[in-house]
């Protein structure tokens, strides 16, 4: 894809090419993707659910347990992956782009991650699978961390704003996910919901863009992410206020 006339993304004090390599897993946004999509100058993500299970050491110190046991040292393990994956990821970024790590806020282990992640050096979490209204206070000792929602429609962001404001912290960016076109948990509760016009990034964005001058907090990226597959359509989404795009199916696919 070439994207030669957009303006850069600014994001945690970096100029980045305006693309974001969306979280997949199990498996697949791990560190050659994540570090590979960085060293390209662009956000590389890791996807943080079950990353043992690209360390066969990790994989066999878990290997027939069971109950409590069990689950302990598989938390366990993928957190040692995950500050495995972190690294690999950096060696291969070579100082270029930004490393983000994707985290589900209904995962049980959701705050652990988050913690490991930012202990691990790592420049954003993006959390997505709920409201992640405690983000800010997980992450109050690693200022420098960009801090990422991902949200589908103007409601849920007009309510991180109100609450996150409140503790003194607002976000770096936002992914603004269409439930529709985006793989992944979002924020359709039904089959119904998915053709709701709310969801339509030609009313989200504009609407994301006004509740954020409320806030005075006007220059915060918005990225758009599902069903973005044309230069044409990454092209339209910057004319209605996008910063940078979220694609995850076209890095799927690749080696």
């Amino acid at each position: 894809m070439s994207l030669p006339t957009l303006p850069p993304l600014r994001l945690a004090g970096r100029l980045l090419k305006p693309i974001v390599q969306g979280g997949m897993g199990v498996g697949i946004s791990a560190h050659r993707l994540a570090g590979a999509v960085a060293a390209c100058n662009a956000v590389g993500t890791i996807a943080s659910v079950d990353l043992r299970r690209h360390h066969p050491d990790l994989m066999a110190r878990t290997a027939g347990l069971a109950g409590e046991a069990a689950r302990a040292a598989i938390n366990a393990a993928n957190l040692e992956a995950l500050d495995r994956e972190i690294g690999a990821a950096r060696r291969i970024a070579a100082g270029a782009g930004l490393l983000a790590v994707n985290v589900m806020r209904a995962v049980t282990e959701y705050a652990a991650y988050v913690r490991q992640a930012c202990a691990c050096g790592i420049d954003a979490v993006v959390v997505g699978a709920g409201l992640p209204l405690d983000l800010p206070e997980l992450t109050a000792d690693h200022p420098k961390v960009a801090l990422v929602p991902i949200l589908s429609d103007a409601r849920g962001i007009a309510l991180i704003l109100k609450k996150w404001e409140r503790k003194g912290r607002l976000p770096d960016a936002i992914v603004i996910e269409h439930p529709k076109h985006a793989g992944g948990h979002l924020g359709a509760a039904q089959i119904e919901d998915l053709d709701d016009p709310r969801f339509d990034f030609e009313r989200v964005l504009p609407e994301a863009r006004a509740l954020l001058r409320a806030h005075g907090a006007e220059d915060t990226p918005l990225i758009p992410a599902g069903g973005i597959n044309s230069p044409q359509r990454v092209r339209e989404l910057f004319d209605l206020g996008a910063s940078a795009v979220q694609v995850g199916t076209a890095f799927a696919v690749t080696e």
